[in-house]
């Protein structure tokens, strides 16, 4: 496997992995029953915490064992691409949550 650095593509991929992410976590969420501002703000919470996860800015530690994840794109065939550092993920939570509200609005 190549590790490739690009910002720009890797910022593309966060965006588009934390729409799907934040919508299947939703649809989940209301097919449990939830609805209306229950649902969205259950959505967002989740979401934003397995983003977080994720992103290494929440602490995993399980009998001793730290665990740091760090996210990368299989963008070709052998190719992975980061960002130079951990993702960002969790900043895509809510601007993701409001486009699907407002796609449903429309």
């Amino acid at each position: 496997m190549q590790l490739s650095l690009d910002p720009t593509l890797y910022e593309e991929q966060q965006a588009i992995f934390v729409r799907e992410m934040v919508q299947s976590v939703r649809v989940k969420l209301q097919e449990a029953g939830l609805d209306g501002a229950k649902l969205e703000e259950a959505a967002a919470g989740i979401a934003f915490s397995i983003a977080s996860m994720i992103d290494d800015t929440a602490a995993i530690e399980a009998g001793g064992c730290e665990v740091h994840p760090y996210l990368t794109f299989r963008t070709a065939d052998g190719v992975l691409t980061h960002c130079g550092e951990n993702s960002y993920t969790h900043e895509f939570v809510y601007e993701a949550l409001e486009q699907i509200i407002q796609e449903r609005a429309d």
